[in-house]
């Protein structure tokens, strides 16, 4: 953190670029971090961030400056007019941007030990926005976003968004008076929630499009078995009539060989009679003959 602060004086002293520095109170790990800070906002300037023989450097670095800016050609500054000037020239350009949150002691606390927090910022107030600024706030951030839905049905979308984030901090106050409680609703926790809903129906959408895609595959399957029974179907009739035809042939050659059956039974009736007559007058000759 160290370097970055003096990359920090370096963009705004020497080279002159306006630089702004942000810091959250996540960002804060210690609280020696506003000490540095706190004096950074009343003097312009941290102890012992700068070792002496830098500071040289870093004045002599801005001598050009000096006289360009003061428009006296030909003088010869000393050191503690051109740190001084380098100073001045780092509070005009080296701009500071403190997101705290009013919640809890901290904020008080901070106020006590560190007054130039207070004392040398403009401090801003984010109250709870309005339902109308809600709903710009969700528009805004939905546009753009690709939705299989209607024009219609994304307004509805984005007022209920904005309904929704009234409706949370009402239910808020409520549990506060119930149960004593504080649970805060913060514009963050707005733009968060629109972030999950986009999240979320994105990652449904697409398991939606892939179950769909599943279908598709399916339906063009049944679709295919469904052709092919039928083709099954028209085959199984032409089998069928030629099952008829042998059948009728079928029945027609036992009908044939039923009558052919007929005659060879009646045949080798006579046959077995004029056999019975041969054997008997086989014996009577042979009775004769002997």
């Amino acid at each position: 953190m160290k370097d970055d602060v003096k990359n920090l004086y370096t963009e705004a002293g020497p080279k002159g670029n306006n630089v702004t520095f942000i810091m959250t109170d996540a960002e804060i790990k210690s609280e020696t971090f506003l000490e540095a800070i706190n004096s950074m906002l009343a003097t312009g300037e941290i102890p012992g961030l700068i070792p002496k023989d830098e500071k040289d450097v870093v004045s002599l670095e801005c001598k050009n400056i000096y006289i360009k800016d003061t428009g006296l050609k030909g003088a010869d500054p000393t050191i503690p007019e051109l740190w001084n000037f380098f100073i001045n020239r780092v509070k005009d350009c080296l701009h500071m941007v403190l997101a705290f949150s009013p919640v809890g002691t901290k904020f008080r606390d901070r106020s006590q030990k560190f007054p130039s927090l207070f004392s040398q910022c403009s401090i801003n107030w984010f109250l709870p926005w309005p339902e109308d600024a809600l709903i710009s706030v969700s528009s805004k951030k939905m546009q753009g976003f690709k939705m299989d839905a209607k024009k219609d049905v994304r307004t509805a979308l984005e007022q209920h968004m904005g309904k929704v984030h009234d409706l949370v901090t009402e239910v808020c106050e409520v549990y506060y008076a119930r149960m004593r409680r504080h649970v805060y609703v913060t514009p963050k926790s707005y733009l968060a929630f629109i972030d999950l809903y986009k999240d979320v129906y994105k990652v449904k959408y697409d398991g939606i499009d892939v179950e769909d895609q599943n279908i598709s595959k399916g339906l063009e399957k049944l679709n295919e078995a469904a052709a092919g029974v039928e083709e099954l179907k028209i085959d199984l009739k032409k089998e069928e009539i030629k099952l008829k035809e042998a059948s009728d042939i079928t029945d027609k050659l036992l009908k044939e060989l039923e009558v052919e059956n007929k005659k060879a039974k009646e045949k080798g009736d006579e046959v077995a009679i004029v056999a019975e007559n041969c054997i008997n007058q086989k014996n009577q000759i042979m009775l004769e003959k002997e």
